[in-house]
């Protein structure tokens, strides 16, 4: 069962209206998208995501909410294309919950995880792009180890990419997960692949520029009095959102909400252990 990240946090920053217009950003299965419809009586959510295939799923999940919920595929840049598509300017909240969704990280063939062995692809939108297969395989060894620790926060990076250059051609995760568990063994419950294949994700995804291309349209896709609440799940992630947040503050444009980074009660790590590593923060625009 999906289980959306810090519901309860998200929800009271919103601060939802009944008749308010909300943009979920990154609606993966649709369980924040589903739980703010439920709060509206006239006003409407738009669903927006990049995987037209956790899209898909988040209709199903979503049903019975469907005249409060307009769907839309598309990455942050097209954004504002979401807004114009269902005569919108602005949106009294915004939500953008930047964790992998269930979906990607249980389907082998999307190729997110290495606990299952699958094709490794990566891709969010699996029409277009480079899959991380292309990416292992034709990289150079220097580069692959400087995304590796600039995205996964590697400090092993040079030896896995060294790994990996010598292990080509590899076209699977489990490969993959091998060679790396092969150079560099595990010294910790933490498999020790977990953050290169982290990095290749943020890699293939172009995340790094999605998030700037978010933190820089927000601002102007929320009215005034209107809220922007992001949920990230990496160090590199917060301190863009952090930094973004506090430039808007202190050009007098938003107002912070979040003093402190808000995260998960002991009791929701408990009962879902993905959301561990959860940080929101929210601000009001001016």
């Amino acid at each position: 069962m999906h289980v959306p990240v810090m519901l309860g946090e998200c929800l009271e920053y919103l601060a939802i209206r009944p008749d308010g217009i909300f943009l979920d950003a990154t609606a993966g299965l649709g369980g924040h998208t589903g739980a703010i419809a439920t709060r509206l009586t006239n006003g409407f959510v738009i669903a927006n995501d990049r995987d037209a295939e956790s899209l898909a799923l988040a209709k199903s999940n979503t049903v019975e909410y469907a005249d409060r919920i307009r769907y839309h595929h598309g990455s942050f840049a097209a954004l504002p294309e979401a807004l114009a598509a269902n005569g919108v300017k602005q949106v009294d909240g915004l939500l953008a919950d930047l964790g992998v969704s269930r979906y990607q990280l249980t389907e082998p063939e999307r190729g997110f995880s290495l606990m299952a062995d699958g094709p490794l692809d990566m891709r969010m939108d699996r029409s277009q792009g480079q899959t991380a297969e292309e990416l292992v395989n034709f990289t150079s060894e220097k580069e692959l180890a400087d995304m590796i620790y600039q995205f996964g926060e590697e400090r092993r990076s040079r030896k896995i990419a060294r790994a990996i250059v010598r292990a080509r051609p590899i076209s699977t995760t489990g490969r993959l997960a091998r060679v790396i568990e092969e150079a560099v063994p595990r010294t910790t419950r933490l498999h020790p692949a977990t953050q290169t294949f982290m990095a290749l994700r943020l890699a293939v995804n172009n995340e790094q520029g999605e998030l700037d291309g978010l933190l820089d349209a927000a601002p102007d896709l929320v009215k005034t009095g209107g809220r922007i609440v992001i949920v990230s799940f990496m160090s590199l992630e917060d301190r863009k959102v952090k930094q973004s947040f506090q430039a808007l503050a202190r050009a007098g444009r938003a107002t912070m909400l979040t003093k402190h980074v808000v995260r998960p009660t002991p009791e929701e790590i408990r009962d879902n252990p993905p959301s561990r590593s959860a940080k929101l923060r929210a601000v009001e625009m001016r």
